[in-house]
């Protein structure tokens, strides 16, 4: 009974397989040549043109287009991270921690940090509840459950904040903004890096840092955080964009060399494949969740923008 089980298990995985290399074939056929066979620059232009596209659109959109999007992102970032964490021998809950990272941005965007506060603290109780009564569980497995949702959910759900703190479609440019800004310390890192870099900035985590993409990348965060302090209804004079530029700035090299820790660690050399030529969202995203929670709080404390749920 049990092999008449497995054989009928092994032929519908392989009918499966098989219609899906059937539409991948006639997907293919209809593919214009010349877009067959694209270069690795290409796949990654492509790729990323399609996620600064989805970005800017639902942040623009409203309220709701960017909490929806933040609840993608992080429910997908989590879901890679704890695919790290499972090959460096650790055991997350991965279904609590994705649905905690995915309840963050709902939870804030209803409540304020007080949604936060509830989220975490249900997600602390649920955990326990898990180590207790799953012997596997160790407390190392809670607290990887436990940061996992943290990192990608919470951090990230103060984009909310800064959304709701502007009104209309400003919300959104802003929310744009400090994207912009992690792009471009990104960018002017990479650019600067690759034709000046000399000095190691970390070699034993990420060996193609140096120190003066490190700077470069500072630049390109201060000219953001400057154009951002034009935007109507935030108050923010340059002096703050340049300080607000360089925190955020430090921040966001910062996460990406916690996430090149982890990926060390873990054996691996990118978090997923869902964006190719770029690895996994979560190799995207590693310098913004740290810089989204800072910006939010230099923007609400530094005066720059009203907490709403005051």
């Amino acid at each position: 009974m049990r092999e008449r089980a497995q054989a009928a298990y092994a032929n519908t995985k392989a009918k499966a397989v098989e219609k899906k290399d059937a539409a991948k074939g006639f997907v293919y056929e209809k593919t214009p040549e010349r877009l067959k066979h694209p270069s690795d620059f290409q796949v990654r232009f492509r790729t990323g043109a399609i996620y600064v596209g989805l970005t800017v659109i639902c942040a623009l959109a409203s309220d709701i287009t960017t909490v929806i999007m933040l609840c993608a992102v992080a429910g997908i970032c989590a879901g890679e991270f704890f695919y790290m964490l499972r090959s460096d021998a650790k055991l997350p809950n991965e279904l609590l921690g994705i649905l905690a990272a995915v309840a963050y941005p709902i939870s804030v965007w209803q409540l304020g940090l007080t949604g936060a506060l509830l989220v975490t603290g249900a997600l602390l109780i649920a955990l326990l509840v898990w180590y207790v009564f799953w012997s596997r569980a160790r407390v190392g497995d809670v607290g990887v459950s436990f940061f996992g949702a943290a990192y990608t959910g919470l951090l990230m759900s103060s984009l909310i904040l800064v959304r709701m703190g502007v009104p209309g479609i400003w919300g959104g440019v802003l929310v744009v903004g400090i994207f912009c800004s992690v792009w471009a310390n990104d960018s002017f890192a990479y650019l600067v890096g690759s034709k000046f870099g000399k000095h190691k900035m970390a070699p034993r985590i990420s060996p193609k840092k140096s120190w003066e993409g490190f700077f470069g990348g500072l630049v390109g965060s201060v000219l953001i955080w400057s154009v951002i302090s034009f935007i109507p209804g935030v108050n923010m004079g340059i002096h703050h964009a340049i300080v607000f530029g360089i925190v955020c700035g430090l921040f966001g090299v910062l996460g990406d060399l916690a996430e090149s820790r982890i990926k060390r660690n873990s054996g691996v050399k990118d978090s997923g494949t869902i964006m190719p030529g770029h690895g996994g969202l979560l190799d995207r995203c590693d310098s913004m969740f740290l810089v989204a929670a800072v910006s939010g709080v230099l923007l609400v404390y530094g005066g720059c923008i009203p907490y709403v749920f005051a």
